[in-house]
């Protein structure tokens, strides 16, 4: 397993190089009609493990939730 160091909410971080830039990929939360970064109507949960992953300078994808909702796509 390789790991790497780049920077990522403003400090340094370590991940297995071939996870590196997947996280959306497999976070819920980017699947879900509920998740709406950055505004007052994000999901609450979302916001929360964002604060935790700003805080702590970490990356932590969502892979189960009880509260998920499909988007609804056209």
């Amino acid at each position: 397993m390789q790991v790497e160091r780049y920077e990522h909410h403003g400090g340094q971080v370590w991940v297995r190089s071939e996870l590196r830039g997947l996280h959306s990929r497999y976070c819920l939360c980017h699947a879900c009609a509920l998740f709406k970064p950055n505004t007052p109507e994000n999901c609450p949960q979302a916001q929360e493990l964002y604060e935790y992953c700003v805080k702590w300078n970490a990356v932590t994808p969502m892979w189960e939730c009880a509260n998920f909702q499909p988007k609804v796509t056209a």
